[in-house]
């Protein structure tokens, strides 16, 4: 297959009557719902919902959801908790050969195939057949009848041999494709989290309205960057990165060491029972910002002989995280400190689910299913809801404009009276 030209020239075939900055606007403000257009939308590779929940009124959307899919059992409880009991649980390619598996229509087909296979985590990523695991997604958006597909995944994605499939087999489909790396703190997630997004759209050219502009910048460009950024456009008004004291620091010291009978933050507040060792790990690194290497220069006696012998990389190992920057990366396993900068900002404690799943921009009334260590990976392997959100913004922007261009061109001449009058109201307080 030839190399893709990322910016080849793409006829527009639909003139776009809504602006991505204008719907983010409404919805912020609570008047997008106002506007009676709920596209419906799947889900695949779901997890707990991290990804739905950008689409959903929580956030100030409003899609409708009609099915979803994942492996996991715990996921699939999760995510049914919270938006509906239509999520199957299951392989997807058995699912899909099951001839009794009906496939909803939808609008648009969200959803990150396993990232594991491209992961640079994954030493054995080149012949990982979680790879080829795109394939089920694009045929789900070919037998939905989708017009509007997302797919997320890790930053590696784009420059693989799989990136020129995906954008092969999607334009073969009809589809206009276009792609970036996002980084999570750009749009109000608390987190320096970079994902990659292939946004596909049948009726006209996706690079309209993605990359959706920046709703938040960093102040002193001082976190370093593991992408180059590709685009720098912003809302008017920007807001500052939000840090890890925006996101927990309201949150009290935590007690017990599992799942709490109690309302929300504190259920899942709990901390860990540490070694006596640990402790003194802990206590050895009391400043923010501290990692492994100071352990080792402050308490050599304390540090792990493989961390002594392992003399570059891996800064953030057995790190504090910052009160004033975004967090690192949550991962699945951001209970060990011993696998990241995981540390409390000043207390000597790694942090809790409660504050991993608020730096990942759950909202606290989310419900998740299932024992810790289910529940760590829903929480480490979603995508932030917040971000979701903003991706959820371009998408609906791409059906608005097509819904009122159909009515416009067909007898329904009154709706898409309506829908424009509708969101012309939803918009006109805010300019």
């Amino acid at each position: 297959m030839s190399k893709i030209k990322k910016h080849d020239k793409i006829k527009r075939d639909l003139p776009l009557i809504a602006e991505e900055e204008a719907v983010y606007l409404a919805r912020i403000d609570g008047t997008l719902q106002d506007v009676k257009l709920r596209p419906k939308l799947i889900d695949l590779f779901a997890g707990a919902g991290g990804m739905t929940l950008g689409f959903a009124k929580l956030t100030g959307h409003d899609f409708e959801f009609v099915w979803a899919n994942d492996f996991s059992d715990y996921a699939a409880q999760t995510y049914n908790a919270n938006f509906g009991d239509h999520c199957t649980v299951g392989d997807i390619v058995d699912v899909l050969e099951n001839p009794q598996t009906k496939i909803p229509k939808a609008d648009v087909v969200i959803g990150g195939p396993p990232c594991q296979g491209f992961s640079l985590l994954n030493k054995n990523r080149e012949d990982d057949p979680r790879k080829q695991l795109w394939r089920p997604f694009m045929d789900i958006v070919k037998r939905s009848g989708a017009s509007v597909f997302v797919m997320e995944n890790v930053p590696q994605l784009l420059d693989s041999f799989e990136h020129e499939e995906i954008i092969g087999i999607a334009q073969a489909l009809g589809f206009k494709v276009r792609w970036a790396k996002l980084c999570a703190a750009d749009y109000g997630v608390p987190q320096v989290r970079w994902r990659a997004f292939i946004v596909g759209c049948k009726f006209t050219d996706p690079g309209e309205v993605f990359p959706p502009k920046k709703t938040n910048y960093n102040i002193n460009n001082a976190h370093r960057k593991a992408f180059t950024e590709e685009f720098d456009e912003y809302i008017t008004n920007p807001s500052p990165w939000r840090t890890v004291r925006d996101a927990i620091a309201d949150l009290p010291p935590p007690i017990d060491t599992g799942i709490r009978s109690v309302p929300p933050p504190l259920d899942l507040h709990f901390g860990r029972t540490p070694t006596s060792t640990s402790m003194k790990r802990y206590r050895a690194i009391p400043k923010e910002g501290m990692n492994r290497f100071d352990l080792q220069r402050k308490a050599p006696h304390l540090t792990p002989a493989c961390w002594i012998r392992k003399t570059s990389g891996g800064t953030d190992l057995f790190g504090r995280l910052w009160w004033d920057r975004p967090s690192v990366t949550i991962r699945t396993e951001f209970f060990k400190p011993e696998k990241g900068r995981y540390l409390h900002p000043v207390q000597h404690r790694p942090i809790t689910f409660r504050e991993a799943a608020r730096i990942q921009s759950f909202p606290d009334d989310f419900i998740f299913s299932g024992a810790k260590t289910e529940i760590a990976k829903q929480i480490g392997n979603a995508v932030p809801p917040l971000l979701a959100a903003r991706i959820a913004d371009s998408v609906y922007t791409l059906l608005l404009s097509k819904e009122i261009s159909r009515c416009r061109t067909s007898s329904a001449g009154k709706k898409e009276a309506g829908l424009w009058r509708e969101f012309q109201a939803a918009i006109q307080n805010l300019k």
